[in-house]
């Protein structure tokens, strides 16, 4: 087993480090995130200011993050699952009440997310960043693409990627044929997968967060990926731009929760209450490319950062979003069965 006291992705441990590692007597927190989602600053501020260390890995889906953590003794303390998975793990028992008068922060929210729909008292969550999904895509490309129907096209074959997220990628399809992201009609559903199988010949991948490389080195022309991520490869690549798409897109909000397996629920809403700094919250915008949820942290950004339309999306934008929201279990059923044969097809 690798003990780590650091964020594992910013920092390479040698033996010695393993050896003083194993003599650590301090509190663990163990806190399981989304990749590039804190700055190399967050998880060492943290244990040096509280004397305590951080076991910190990463997941690139939700579907991964829930396979470890379903069982309810997977050893993590804090995950971060997306807005729309809250009430689905709220109902099997997997979160942990939020203590308020340990999370005095919690007031640094910005006003859209202190009241969220999908858990309006923020009794089992604390929301961290959010992002749309839309489409990045080289500028080379003539006329650029402004739908999502514009992934259909053959130009883009074997240079176009979708994501590998059911929610996400069915989304996508469901909007292409004027339908919501949150669509229960069965029939409608297959319409969706039959889009979607229609335009696999195309794909190069159905990749998420790995596909930033291959879209800065170009050999990835036009990709659906989330705004943040899309904001990290076009600070890399100034050739890329990124766009919501005119039909409609998703919202997402990741939320920090403490799972209720977790016996360091004290050091959690430490932990919890430490993020939602404005300091801190800013600090990772800036290192990481992400939109906060943190109101407060705002006005220490720059304006360039503040008014980044990829980030922060005006209000004509924003209005053609729509947050998820969760289906019933046997919806859900349905889709997971559709991607599977989306995968297979």
């Amino acid at each position: 087993m690798i003990c780590s006291n650091m964020n594992r992705r910013y920092f390479i441990f040698g033996l010695s480090g393993l050896a003083s590692c194993a003599r650590d007597s301090r509190p663990r927190l163990n806190v399981y995130n989304w990749s590039a989602y804190v700055a190399p600053e967050t998880i060492p501020a943290f244990e040096s200011e509280f004397g305590v260390r951080v076991r910190y890995a990463t997941y690139e889906s939700n579907e991964e993050m829930l396979a470890k953590v379903i069982t309810g003794n997977s050893g993590w303390d804090i995950v971060v699952p997306t807005h729309s998975r809250i009430e689905s793990m709220r109902a099997a028992g997997l979160l942990a009440s939020l203590d308020h008068a340990a999370l005095p922060n919690l007031a640094n929210l910005d006003p859209r997310f202190r009241a969220p729909t999908w858990d309006p008292s923020l009794a089992f969550c604390v929301p961290y960043m959010w992002n749309g999904t839309g489409i990045v895509y080289n500028k080379s490309l003539h006329p650029a693409p402004t739908r999502w129907a514009d992934l259909w096209s053959p130009a883009l074959k074997g240079r176009l990627t979708m994501l590998d997220d059911p929610e996400d990628m069915l989304g996508a399809c469901l909007k292409k044929i004027g339908r919501s992201f949150s669509e229960t009609d069965p029939e409608q559903l297959h319409r969706a997968e039959s889009e979607a199988i229609a335009q696999k010949p195309l794909l190069r991948a159905y990749l998420n967060a790995e596909v930033r490389d291959q879209l800065v080195a170009g050999d990835v022309l036009a990709a659906q990926l989330w705004s943040t991520t899309a904001q990290q490869a076009i600070d890399a690549a100034p050739q890329l731009a990124f766009t919501y798409p005119a039909e409609g897109f998703p919202f997402y909000c990741d939320c920090a929760v403490i799972l209720r397996e977790s016996r360091r629920v004290e050091l959690a809403h430490k932990f919890l209450n430490y993020l939602l700094r404005p300091a801190v919250s800013a600090q990772i915008v800036q290192a990481t490319r992400t939109a906060t949820a943190n109101g407060a942290a705002l006005s220490l950004l720059p304006e360039e950062t503040r008014n980044n339309p990829s980030l922060y999306p005006g209000p004509e934008t924003f209005a053609r979003g729509e947050w998820p929201h969760t289906v019933p279990t046997a919806t859900q059923r349905l889709r997971d069965r559709i991607w599977t044969e989306i995968k297979s097809a």
